[in-house]
């Protein structure tokens, strides 16, 4: 059974760094599943950019490797396959030389059809193409332009980008991508919140106890050494990905489910949020090595790196809603499994009328499990089967995205699928706004400069959860971290 999905008008992606790792492993499979399925046209016109020196049947060569190599066999088509090779072009492009955009202006013609430039780029090039699109005369109502992370380093160079961005485009033609927005299950959690009358009006203060928001790896930064080392884990992933999945967690309401109305409730979310002054409260940590495991400081090759692999942070909120609610994040490499999820932990009932040991009720925990196996679960305390007493036991309601399009002969869309979907129809919903960029940083910014002065990372096993300060972040609370398990 097919996912039910609305076709797309034809339309021109133009990729520039076609040949690099990101176009290879996410963007080429990303289209060909979405024709697969129905909703890419034939029509459609995917120009791959490059320096390498290569031709169109060149470039729909590496395509058709990289759909071997990242493609399911059992996905694979050879109808499909040949249609999808026929959308393909290439275009050796030295952006910066007026050559390379006069050529890409005869390439892509006179036609109105909708065109999205992605920059699958070096950062350091976003700013030169962006200027180099527009005064090609590339830039119309239907033209768009693609984003990756990191959108700068530091709040500085974040609006620095926003300017260079804002020169040639305006703010509704910008599409900064965060991929863990495309994923079904953080999707599926504003459609737990704001379709249903269940949660909502526990999804507080009054109830929640605590929030917490894992992004654990269990694979190292071997072959990304020298642009980790650079970044660490707070630039890489919490600036991002983990203040996105706490914004949509926090946010309240939106009176629409438009683009600027989600992001005007995520933005106040990023503005609420107390600045983290007490030094106990964020952990930064570095692995060690562990059997046959190498260090951080082997993988980045640098003997004296104090750049940290794993970050742990007690955030606020400051509003009504959230005051007085934690908001536990961690993030790391080389920890025990490759877990992402977000759990609400509700209070604790008020009085158990129910007597006896093993018969005290576990707290609630809804738990947004967005890798591996999209889903979510609920625990619930039931009476467990038997004579005996009253003896309460721990179930779950489980809804396991998985299980569920299994029995349906669906499969899990890959996130990028969706983004690149909504990048042609024109929804920015999914995207960050600059002004979301620049209030995390402004956020992020000061935590990173305390560390100036701070001690060095603390160090972990790799294969552990993480340093021993992590666990004390929640333990002086009287709380403790969920599980890394897979």
């Amino acid at each position: 059974m097919a996912a039910r999905v609305v076709p797309v008008d034809p339309f021109d992606l133009v990729v520039f760094g076609a040949t690099g790792d990101l176009a290879r492993r996410k963007l080429i499979p990303a289209l060909y599943h979405r024709m697969a399925d129905g909703q890419m046209p034939d029509g459609a016109r995917i120009i791959g950019t490059a320096r390498s020196e290569m031709d169109a049947e060149g470039f729909r060569a590496l395509a058709s490797e990289a759909l071997d190599t990242f493609v399911p066999a059992e996905n694979l088509d050879a109808d499909i396959r040949r249609r999808f090779l026929g959308c393909l072009d290439y275009l050796k492009l030295d952006v910066s030389t007026p050559e390379g955009w006069t050529n890409l202006r005869g390439k892509l013609g006179t036609d109105d059809r909708p065109c999205a430039h992605y920059l699958s780029v070096a950062p350091r090039f976003f700013g030169m193409i962006a200027e180099g699109i527009s005064k090609a005369g590339l830039v119309d109502a239907n033209t768009r332009i693609v984003v990756e992370k990191p959108l700068g380093r530091d709040l500085a160079s974040a609006r620095a980008l926003n300017a260079q961005l804002a020169e040639g485009f305006e703010e509704s033609q910008v599409y900064r991508i965060d991929h863990y927005l495309g994923k079904e299950t953080v999707q599926n959690l504003m459609a737990l919140r704001f379709a249903n009358t269940l949660f909502e009006p526990l999804w507080n203060a009054q109830h929640v106890d605590h929030v917490q928001i894992t992004v654990a790896e269990s694979v190292g930064i071997a072959g990304r050494g020298p642009y980790y080392d650079n970044v660490g884990a707070m630039r890489d992933m919490v600036q991002n990905h983990l203040l996105q999945l706490l914004c949509l967690t926090a946010m309240e309401p939106p009176a629409r489910f438009e683009p600027d109305a989600v992001r005007d409730e995520k933005l106040k979310v990023l503005r609420a949020l107390e600045p983290l002054i007490d030094p106990a409260d964020v952990v930064r940590g570095q692995y060690r090595a562990n059997g046959e495991t190498k260090s951080y400081r082997e993988e980045a090759e640098n003997d004296s790196s104090m750049t940290e692999s794993f970050v742990a942070l007690k955030a606020k909120v400051s509003n009504w809603r959230w005051a007085g609610v934690p908001f536990y994040l961690r993030t790391g490499k080389r920890l025990r499994n490759r877990v992402s999820e977000i759990a609400i932990q509700f209070r604790d009932v008020p009085h158990s009328i129910f007597p006896g040991a093993g018969a005290t009720p576990h707290p609630n925990v809804l738990a947004i499990r967005l890798q591996p196996d999209e889903g979510i679960t609920l625990s619930m305390t039931v009476k467990d089967p038997g004579p005996g007493g009253m003896r309460l036991a721990d179930t779950k309601l489980d809804m396991s995205f998985a299980e569920r399009l299994a029995a349906t002969g669906m499969r899990m869309p890959d996130a990028y699928e969706r983004l690149v979907m909504d990048v042609i129809r024109g929804d920015q919903t999914l995207f960050m706004r600059g002004d979301e960029v620049e209030a995390a940083w402004a956020w992020i910014d000061p935590i990173i400069a305390a560390w100036q002065s701070a001690p060095a990372p603390k160090l972990y096993d790799a294969g552990s959860s993480g340093p021993e300060d992590a666990l004390m972040l929640l333990h002086r609370d009287g709380r403790r971290w969920r599980e890394i398990e897979t």
